[in-house]
Formats: C-alpha cells, structure tokens, sequence
C-alpha cells in the first residue's frame, strides 16, 4: 500500500501539491499520466474527473491516472506550462487575462468537464439580504481568492453594475464545513461557493438560504481540461483516452448518483466524514455532488460532451474589458468527436448494476 511518505511531490511552483494514487481493482497499466487539480484536497466535486481510475475507465485507454492537488488554478496552470503534469485543470478566469495579455503559453483547453452556471450566494436563514443588488457594503465570504467563486462572483455583482472591488469585501473563510461556520457565526454577511461546496454544508446541517440568482446570469465559470499544445499531435490517444474516461463517468453518474458516490469513496474513503457507516458516507456525497451532476452535459442544443462553447469566453472577457481579438490556440474541440465514441447505453447499464 502506498503511503503519504511515498505520495509523488510535484516539482517547482507546485511542489506542495499531494499526488493521490487511486485504489483500482484493475491491473495498472505500465504508463502513468499525472492530472494536476487546482484545488487542495480531494473532494466530491471533482467526481468525474476521478472515478474512471476506480471503474477501469482509464485501464481501458492503456493507463493509470495519478491525481495531484496543487492548491490554486494558478498553479495547475504552472503545472502544465512546465510539463509537471500531463492534463490540467483550468478556469477561464485566471487563463482570459493572460490571453489578453498576449502571455498565453504553450496550453490548449480540450475538454470541458463542468458548465455553467454553478455558483450561488448564501446567507443566514433569518437575514434580511433578498438579492445581489443587496451585497453592496457588505462582506462575502469565499472559499478561498485562487478558488473560482471569487472571481465568477465578482463578475456578476459587475454585470449588475457594482463595482465588486470598491462596493463589497471579500473575506477568504476556507473550504467545505469550514465556510458554512464562518456564514453561522457572522464572520461574513454573505457566503459565494459553488455546487458541491454548499452540498458539503448542508450535509453538515448548517442552515443557510440562497439569494435569487439575477435574471439572465452570464453563461461563465466553465471549468476544463488542457494540455500541452503539442500534445494534441503527439500524445493523442492519450488526451482522447482521458476526455473519454470522464465522458464515461459523466454518463456513468447521470445514470446513477449513488454508484458514484460508492465508486469515489472506494477511491478515497478518507473522503468520508468521520466516523460515519457507509451508507451515511454515500448520501453526504451524494448531497455534495446532486447539484453538479447536472451540470456535466453541455446545456447548448446538439453539442457534444466535453464540448467548448467560445461565446463563454467571448462573454467573460467582454464583462471584464478585456481585448481579444481570437481565441484560436486558446482551445479546441478536436477531440471531441472521438473521446465521444463508446456505448452511453452500456455505460448506463453497467451504473445501474454497480454494487
């Protein structure tokens, strides 16, 4: 058994990063491919990019995946850029002001693993807050600044016509239970997560209230998969192997939350609460992940899974004056023709068979 002493350390601006190998009753294929997560820990909301290992999704495409938790976006993207991981993580609100800067490197985004819109605002069950346009003065708390709900938040308090660097502070409360105590205590007015990171209170039973999304919320936040621009030419089997493993887990999920929820924690039982039986394990990730799943599959007419929209891109940048002339080189869908093809219905058989 691998131990934490033995956990792969990532090298340069991510050598703090934890390398999680996951527990598969599958033969390890001979290549490994390192996934760097631009977040701290492992947790639920990063289901679909990880339970294929555990279902033998990756095993099928002729690899293991090793998944390391770098910290912040940022550092997936260093990750990448200085080829300490073969696939990251990526959000457009750390990559779009550097495109526009013209300091773009050597990435491309090929796969996008969740859409929009997943982000809310909370407050207190008995305060008087009633919407958005009411945060003006007031603190909100996040998760943490080089986490995605600070920067997709703040662009939509600016859609709105605030000025989320002047009208509001921001205070960073930590992640999980940890934020949900912050909102119960009154260490912040406000608490902007997203999906599964509010699952996680409510499965705590921290009793909050969501503030009515504002009409026409901007179709931002998406949240991909990108590798080496290089890659795409030289390691394609690869880069299509994975895209279908967390296509297939995806499909695997809709059909069957709670087969996932068992797969993940086979994977990663330490991801349980503690203490808890089993079956309390599996429903408080399922109470983490219920809002998400649904956000797997693209919500625009025909397109593929894993399939990237530009508008969203277009609409980020445009929110926040920046000037970009193409995003040619900033993503493809390439790929998403052949990570595409596999059985959904056999997919849906085998999570309805799940034990």
């Amino acid at each position: 058994m691998v131990t934490r002493r033995e956990w792969l350390l990532a090298s340069g601006a991510v050598a703090a990063a934890l390398a999680l190998p996951a527990r598969s009753a599958f033969a390890q294929p001979a290549r490994t491919v390192k996934v760097a997560i631009g977040q701290k820990t492992i947790a639920p909301n990063l289901v679909n990019l990880l339970i294929g290992e555990g279902l033998g999704y990756n095993a099928a495409e002729g690899f293991k995946a090793q998944f390391m938790t770098v910290g912040g976006v940022s550092n997936a993207q260093v990750a990448i850029d200085r080829g300490d991981s073969d696939i990251s993580t990526g959000v457009p609100s750390f990559a779009l002001p550097i495109l526009a800067k013209g300091e773009w490197g050597k990435a491309i985004h090929f796969y996008q693993y969740t859409y929009p819109y997943k982000w809310d605002v909370a407050v207190k069950p008995e305060s008087t807050l009633t919407s958005y346009e009411g945060l003006k003065g007031k603190n909100i708390g996040v998760p943490d600044f080089a986490e995605t709900a600070f920067p997709v938040t703040k662009n939509v308090l600016r859609s709105l016509g605030l000025d989320p660097d002047r009208d509001v502070k921001w205070t960073a409360v930590g992640t999980g239970v940890a934020a949900g105590v912050a909102l119960q205590r009154g260490a912040v007015d406000a608490l902007a997560y997203y999906d599964t990171g509010f699952g996680q209170i409510e499965g705590a039973g921290i009793p909050f209230k969501m503030l009515p999304l504002p009409k026409n919320v901007p179709m931002v936040g998406g949240q991909f998969l990108m590798a080496l621009r290089e890659r795409i030419a030289s390691d394609r089997a690869l880069l299509i192997g994975y895209g279908r493993s967390v296509a297939k887990a995806s499909v695997f999920l809709a059909a069957s939350p709670g087969g996932g929820a068992r797969a993940f924690l086979k994977m990663y039982p330490e991801a349980a609460p503690r203490g808890s039986n089993e079956e309390d394990a599996i429903k408080s990730v399922l109470v983490a992940i219920s809002r998400r799943i649904k956000l797997y599959e693209p919500p625009y007419q025909g397109a593929k899974i894993g399939s990237i929209n530009p508008e969203e891109f277009r609409i980020e940048a445009q929110m926040n004056d920046m000037k970009i002339g193409s995003f040619d080189g900033f993503y493809t869908n390439e790929l998403i023709d052949e990570i595409n093809r596999f059985d959904r219905e056999e997919i849906k058989r085998q999570a309805q068979s799940y034990a």
